[in-house]
């Protein structure tokens, strides 16, 4: 579905960007991952490799609020590649902390990663994206819609992905540049794995489906908005959660 495209995928390197890189690249698309840190990046790719050695993978560890580290990943991606077709903001933190306990240090970098990042990403992206008419692809979150019982942060940071999204699609369509959002529901990631059971049983309960989500089923999200069949959709926060309602 996506032979012959480029892909850059923040927060690549485990859970749902893992997943979609290995997605991607399993539907012929050459992949860049990006990671906090060198060996995380390593270790995923090594770890691609052994899927299949043909993959066509590189990676890379900017820093995601900083511009320049940015530009200098999306040339080097460029000059590899010859172009970029699909850019996804993944990479995130969640927070399970209860309002009167936030210290200054978490708020920045909740906002830092979850927010700030997805646009410094995007704004990046734009002028290499005009080029191929590509797509830029956000990870939400079911809580933006629903919202949770603590850890307040997370939810208003997705909330401010969705609005990015939507106001984004408008801006970047004259150019042929698609954006779109995928909100997962629970997921099985070391992400929910770390967040209190009695914040994550109820939501199970709540799924119509009976059952989390697997971070394949998200990808999959991500590749059908990616690929052309979804060449008419733009501006769309697409909720895979099992139908799960607050």
């Amino acid at each position: 579905m996506l032979e012959g495209k480029v892909a850059i995928i923040t927060g690549a390197t485990r859970g749902i960007g893992y997943e979609i890189a290995k997605t991607y690249l399993e539907n012929k698309a050459k992949v860049c991952i990006l990671g906090s840190k060198s060996e995380t990046v390593e270790n995923a790719i090594s770890k691609l490799k052994e899927v299949n050695s043909n993959f066509d993978v590189i990676g890379f560890y900017p820093k995601l609020t900083d511009e320049l580290e940015l530009k200098e990943v999306f040339d080097k991606v460029l000059k590899q590649y010859g172009k970029i077709d699909i850019v996804v903001n993944n990479a995130g933190i969640s927070s399970s902390t209860k309002i009167l306990d936030y210290n200054a240090d978490e708020i920045d970098r909740i906002i830092d990663l979850n927010i700030k990042s997805v646009f410094m990403v995007a704004k990046t992206a734009v002028p290499y994206l005009k080029d191929t008419k590509g797509v830029i692809l956000n990870t939400s979150s079911m809580v933006s819609i629903y919202g949770q019982p603590s850890g307040i942060l997370y939810p208003t940071s997705k909330s401010a992905v969705n609005g990015l999204t939507k106001s984004l699609a408008r801006e970047l369509a004259e150019f042929g540049i698609r954006v779109n959002a995928v909100a997962p529901g629970i997921t099985e990631t070391d992400m929910v794995a770390a967040l209190p059971k009695e914040m994550i049983e109820p939501l199970i309960k709540s799924i119509p489906l009976g059952r989390i989500g697997t971070p394949k089923d998200i990808a999959n999200a991500f590749l059908f908005l990616a690929s052309d069949l979804a060449s008419y959709i733009t501006g769309v926060v697409l909720s895979v959660d099992g139908c799960a309602r607050s």
